[in-house]
């Protein structure tokens, strides 16, 4: 997962609203969204070459999603799957502060990711570079590749976007939210971010939706809480042309 924008308590009717898109390498094999056979409790895609995940929920209100940091000259090709923190933290016994202890004591096995995780009444977003923690309050957050809220211009424009939509209550239409992550503008070469990479990648990495042969975004999810705690996801995977070869949706009710 490499976007996310959320806004808690800003709509009347929807007291958290969570748009994302995963990014990834289009060679990467991948499962959509599903509740999983082991962890039937669970709905999430899945990594096939890890098996780990990059955004799920759990039917008792848990939720977790992740984004790496993008920060190449500090990979290191022997770090342990970022995508198996998501699914561990759905489908462990853990408290949030149990689990906020254990990335903080284990953050050196990774590479640089955020992870947005905690109940849906009290999220928070733990950044293993800086071993930072930030308490999401009522507001509208984004989050990509760099710290929570960090002034990129994608990040930007879709915080302003939900926000705006927010504000405007009435009646509900997920497709705004879908057209949001659908955004493909690019950023201006002197207002890009520079995070080590070159400066083609900086480009093509500077809008909301990213598209090209080899590297974009897979997926869309978006997530709503109503007033009523009824989870409604809706979720849309497209191939390397932008095309849509996929949807999943599911409605429930909290445990």
């Amino acid at each position: 997962m490499c976007i996310l924008f959320i806004a808690v308590n800003q709509h009347p009717n929807y007291p958290l609203i969570v748009a994302a898109n995963r990014d990834e390498f289009h060679a990467r094999a991948t499962q959509h969204s599903h509740f999983w056979p082991s962890h039937p409790d669970i709905l999430a895609g899945k990594d096939l070459v890890a098996g780990g995940s990059w955004m799920g929920i759990s039917q008792s209100g848990k939720l977790s999603a992740l984004t790496n940091i993008r920060a190449p000259e500090k990979e290191r090709s022997n770090a342990i799957s970022r995508g198996e923190l998501v699914i561990n933290y759905l489908s462990q016994d853990y408290t949030q502060q149990d689990y906020l202890r254990h990335l903080s004591k284990h953050a050196n096995n990774y590479n640089g990711y955020n992870l947005l995780f905690g109940n849906l009444d009290s999220l928070q977003v733990y950044n293993n570079y800086e071993d930072s923690t930030y308490n999401l309050t009522d507001g509208v957050y984004g989050l990509s590749n760099a710290s929570l809220n960090s002034p990129w211009p994608k990040l930007d424009l879709g915080r302003s976007e939900l926000a705006k939509y927010c504000q405007q209550g009435g009646v509900f239409n997920i497709e705004h939210l879908f057209n949001l992550l659908g955004n493909d503008t690019q950023a201006n070469d002197e207002v890009l971010p520079q995070t080590g990479v070159p400066i083609e990648w900086e480009r093509r990495l500077s809008s909301i939706f990213i598209q090209s042969d080899d590297y974009g975004t897979r997926s869309s999810t978006v997530l709503l809480l109503d007033k009523y705690r009824q989870i409604f996801w809706q979720e849309r995977s497209f191939d390397k042309n932008a095309v849509v070869v996929g949807q999943q949706s599911y409605h429930f009710s909290l445990d």
